[in-house]
């Protein structure tokens, strides 16, 4: 049987509290940054960044509909520094689901997450953990668990633990120290 992550359960690891400030970078539909936007309370704020816009629209309506007024949605694009268009060190967390292995620019894009997040502040990754022959990303897509530790460790992220996303993804969560 086939198993896809749900947001809903997944947050439940993440050690998300009331009143932070979460970047969902690549938030698409919004799964995650519904989820998250009910986790933080009123006290906490989701920004929702994609590079598409119609997306982030009806993720706003959404959100509006279910009375959820803490997400604020950004037009941006996470591989550019300055991209998300929030200031430095101004996040608890940035979550970065499904979309590492859609990114051309690795380096530049964790720089840009790196630069987000505060000192003390985690990173949470999801992603595929491989290709499943027409499921999923083609093969040479796919960014691994162990590869994107090291790509974040070279920008002061330590692993901190690892998380049951479902049985085609990983998901890992990394510390940043300074």
């Amino acid at each position: 049987m086939i198993s896809f992550s749900n947001p809903e359960n997944n947050i439940e690891q993440f050690g998300i509290m009331e009143g932070m400030n979460i970047a969902d970078i690549g938030a698409g539909s919004g799964f995650y940054a519904l989820a998250l936007a009910r986790k933080v309370g009123d006290s906490g704020k989701i920004y929702a960044i994609d590079v598409q816009q119609d997306l982030l629209i009806r993720l706003k309506s959404e959100a509006s509909n279910k009375k959820l007024f803490n997400v604020e949605i950004i037009w941006g694009d996470a591989e550019k520094l300055g991209g998300t268009k929030l200031g430095d060190h101004s996040m608890d967390m940035a979550l970065v689901s499904n979309i590492l292995f859609q990114v051309e620019n690795k380096e530049r894009f964790a720089d840009e997450v790196q630069r987000i997040t505060k000192i003390g502040g985690k990173i949470v990754l999801i992603d595929w953990s491989d290709s499943f022959g027409g499921m999923g990303p083609q093969e040479k897509d796919v960014l691994g668990k162990e590869a994107a530790v090291l790509l974040f460790r070279k920008r002061n992220f330590v692993l901190e633990k690892e998380v049951d996303v479902g049985s085609h993804h990983y998901g890992i969560i990394l510390k940043k120290e300074s």
